[in-house]
């Protein structure tokens, strides 16, 4: 019997799947329903606020179903690739969070992460925070990759 491939690619897409609807759900709750600085769209109707928040966590969800559903794949056919997990994860979270901060907050001005003055620094510590999960998730990345991941040691 052989044993079967480790599918890099797949475990990294499930992963990195998972890290966004991680990274969008904690935006959802703390941002947006315990802090309340913000919806996913602000507009002048606060139902039409709401919904938009109700149509992210439909995507957050989805995206984590998604992802977790790859990723019981993988490990029901012994492909996932040891390594690979974390380095996903984070790169998702971090990718969620910077592609929010720029295209979503700047770009096409759907919201702001808190209304306030001195909106740069607000800016600032959210791209900050998701380049920082990028690059930690970069470094895991270039480790798994040589092979010296903490679950690839035998």
């Amino acid at each position: 019997m052989t044993t079967p491939t480790p599918d890099i690619r797949r475990t990294l897409l499930a992963a990195i799947l998972l890290g966004i609807g991680f990274m969008a759900a904690i935006d959802e709750v703390i941002f947006h329903q315990l802090l309340v600085w913000h919806h996913f769209v602000e507009s002048d109707s606060t139902v039409a606020a709401i919904v938009s928040d109700g149509v992210l966590h439909t995507l957050e969800l989805v995206l984590l179903v998604t992802g977790g559903a790859l990723m019981l794949r993988l490990h029901e056919t012994h492909r996932h690739a040891p390594g690979y997990r974390g380095p996903g994860f984070l790169l998702g979270m971090g990718g969620f969070q910077v592609f929010d901060g720029i295209i979503d907050h700047k770009v096409l001005g759907l919201h702001q992460v808190r209304y306030v003055d001195n909106l740069w620094l607000y800016d600032l510590a959210w791209n900050g925070f998701g380049l920082a999960l990028i690059a930690v998730g970069y470094v895991l990345l270039t480790r798994a990759k040589r092979g010296q991941a903490l679950s690839q040691r035998t």
